[in-house]
């Protein structure tokens, strides 16, 4: 990468989805070119792909608008995955006790950066 190349960030807050099975789908898409991570996520059969496919595409409006970068230049720099709060509810189990069912959010924050004279 060259060094005057621009970052622009998005993010995705509150996704409800583990953590672990978030990070499966940015792991996917970290130093592709946008172009060939927004087909990975459209034909991606995980749900939360979906969501990922949305950030990216608020991160490229955001460079292209914000900071007027080529979007034909673009990289995905940064996926990263954080934790976000966890719902926590009783299930029903037998001989009249309960179990824990713990519910994961999640947060995506994607970087993309402009990589001049990319391939």
């Amino acid at each position: 990468m060259s060094v005057n190349s621009k970052t622009v960030k998005a993010s995705a807050k509150l996704l409800r989805v583990s953590p672990r099975k978030l990070n499966l789908v940015a792991a996917s898409i970290r130093n592709m070119k946008v172009g060939a991570a927004l087909v990975q996520l459209n034909f991606s059969k995980k749900r939360i792909a979906q969501d990922v496919y949305k950030c990216l595409r608020s991160a490229i409006a955001n460079a292209e608008n914000n900071n007027g970068l080529d979007i034909d230049n673009l990289v995905v720099s940064s996926a990263t995955v954080g934790k976000a709060l966890v719902m926590k509810r009783m299930q029903p189990k037998g001989r009249g006790r309960a179990g824990r069912v713990f519910k994961f959010f999640s947060n995506l924050y994607l970087e993309v950066t402009e990589v001049e004279g990319s391939k």
